[in-house]
């Protein structure tokens, strides 16, 4: 996977199937934290005191960031 930073997001290239994706800022803050080791659980409180939502709410965005880089085949587990 390669990425590059954008004005509203980040791009994400699948090496293998050459198609690209892209996320929003938040999307891509969830990306960089999971690339850094951090636990969703974690980067949800976080995004839930950043943008004053509450935590279940940043768990379900935390969670479907990560499904849809599943279902995309960019992430393995």
């Amino acid at each position: 996977m390669s990425t590059t930073d954008t004005d509203d997001g980040t791009v994400l290239l699948n090496e293998r199937t050459g198609r690209y994706w892209q996320l929003n800022n938040t999307g891509a803050q969830v990306l960089r934290r999971l690339l850094g080791g951090q636990e969703p659980a974690g980067i949800a409180a976080e995004l839930a005191n950043r943008y004053s939502i509450t935590p279940e709410q940043a768990e379900r965005d935390v969670a479907a960031v990560i499904e849809r880089l599943r279902g995309s085949e960019l992430v393995i587990s």
